[in-house]
């Protein structure tokens, strides 16, 4: 069977209204300024798929957004590094969504309109977007109700037809943490949570504890943990490996779906687990020396070319 592609991607797309600059988080009935403002590209989905293109990876795209400006800038967006937009949809009646991201040192505040995003269904996933790929990755599982309950079933077909299969929850808003990691990770190659993402979806206190609790469905899983590194568990195997350290972070937005692109690169061209994971690390941190999630990734000569100078690294 051809693939046209290495990677489909089936996941949530939104802008990010990115307020930088600003001296304290709000409270309500005041007014403080932010210095900086950028629009730009969001969505844990869409910087994955960018990023990843923009390592060499042949990705597509499979979402939904709205007929309007901020659906423009997400097509525009995507097409300026090679994704490949055939399998969005539009819709005259809903809105693209939205994101307003309040970053305060090294840490953040969003607010997200869902949009469009919320009507994705598994429907929209039609035979083509299977059989022209080799791999297929699911982000952002709570912000997308149309296709919640129905992952499992996606991710079987998948593999049902020779894909592999990655997964990022990301961080659930209602805080809930409804997610049948029994019935759903066995289909699973690779999932993708951070730390904290983990120990909620387990109701764990520790990452060892939460791991344990996952063991027996998932295969391979690479937990992120921020400056601390990451920790990937394959078998009976669990290996940690220090981050690379960036002394002076623009941002850390999109560095752990940054992470998500660079393991991800390194696993669909068959390079062993611990060279996806170290350069997953990598990726994480070239990610937070610029604005938003995806200006540090022009190529992939240009990520090496700040990796070496920002980070020593030598492949």
């Amino acid at each position: 069977m051809s693939r046209n592609f290495d990677v489909v991607v089936v996941g949530e797309l939104n802008v990010d209204l990115i307020l930088n600059r600003i001296a304290a988080f709000p409270e309500i009935g005041k007014e403080i300024l932010a210095r900086d403002m950028i629009l730009t590209l969001g969505s844990s989905s869409a910087i994955f798929a960018s990023n990843l293109s923009s390592l060499g990876s042949r990705v597509a795209f499979v979402g939904m957004i709205g007929n309007d400006r901020f659906g423009d800038l997400v097509l525009s967006s995507l097409k300026a590094k090679k994704v490949n937009t055939d399998f969005i949809i539009r819709r005259d009646d809903l809105n693209t969504g939205a994101t307003i991201v309040l970053n305060f040192d090294q840490d953040r505040a969003m607010i997200t309109h869902a949009g469009a995003m919320e009507h994705l269904i598994l429907d929209d996933i039609r035979e083509e977007m299977y059989t022209t790929a080799a791999h297929m990755h699911f982000s952002s599982f709570f912000l997308q109700p149309g296709l919640r309950s129905h992952v499992g079933e996606m991710f079987r077909k998948a593999k049902n037809y020779g894909l592999t299969t990655s997964l990022d929850t990301q961080w659930d808003p209602e805080e809930k943490w409804r997610f049948e990691y029994s019935r759903i990770l066995p289909h699973v190659d690779v999932f993708l949570p951070n730390e904290a993402e983990l120990l909620n979806l387990t109701g764990k206190a520790d990452p060892m504890s939460a791991l344990d609790a996952i063991a027996d469905y998932a295969h391979i899983v690479a937990l992120k943990q921020g400056n601390r590194g990451s920790l990937v568990m394959h078998k009976e195997k669990r290996t940690h490996l220090p981050a690379f350290l960036n002394e002076n972070v623009v941002d850390a937005i999109g560095a752990g779906d940054s992470f998500n692109a660079g393991f991800i690169h390194q696993w669909v061209h068959k390079r062993p687990i611990d060279e996806c994971q170290r350069f997953g690390n990598l990726t994480g941190a070239v990610s937070t020396t610029a604005a938003g999630g995806t200006t540090a990734f022009s190529d992939y000569h240009s990520v090496m070319e700040i990796a070496r100078e920002r980070f020593g690294y030598i492949p």
